[in-house]
């Protein structure tokens, strides 16, 4: 893609295994979906390395959960992770966020700037990913899933929640 998705892809993704794969290479290889309301998936049968198809298929897939629950499951990864070249693609597993900014540029007025803050990434050790394992991502509690302050701070959370949306004031 353009400059900015290859600048949003390498800080903003959901990533069971990113790396190099050529769904193309083989007819059995697809890339399916489900959406149920409660949970999407997304797995990625018998997919290929770019130029390493003689290592055989991978087939893994990422559940989105409503809950904000996320699993990954590696039902069939036929080479150690660590052996994938990243030389034409980065090799990743795991979360990671950001947003991205258009700031006036100073040297040029008319034009802006492009900056993307990265604010949380979470990379999965790819040593231990192997055929027939799971990763499972429980959401933490925050204040965004109560409906007003009082719920918020009455509530057993694991922190101090202070600042009210609501009332636009710390509490």
């Amino acid at each position: 893609g353009d400059v900015i998705h290859r600048m949003l892809t390498a800080t903003q993704y959901v990533a069971p295994l990113m790396a190099n794969f050529n769904p193309s290479y083989s007819r059995n290889s697809t890339i399916r979906y489900l959406d149920n309301g409660t949970v999407f998936v997304v797995q990625w049968d018998k997919v290929y390395l770019q130029g390493k198809e003689d290592t055989g298929s991978f087939t893994f897939q990422a559940a989105l959960h409503s809950t904000g629950r996320i699993v990954f499951g590696y039902q069939e990864i036929p080479v150690p992770v660590l052996q994938i070249s990243a030389t034409q693609h980065p090799v990743k597993a795991g979360l990671s966020d950001a947003f991205m900014v258009l700031n006036p540029s100073p040297d040029v007025p008319e034009s802006r700037r492009r900056t993307i803050y990265e604010y949380h990434r979470v990379e999965l050790d790819t040593s231990k990913i192997s055929s027939m394992s799971a990763v499972e991502f429980t959401p933490l509690p925050t204040c965004l899933q109560h409906q007003n302050c009082e719920t918020c701070v009455s509530s057993e959370l694991t922190f101090n929640c202070s600042w009210c949306h609501v009332l636009q004031r710390y509490r």
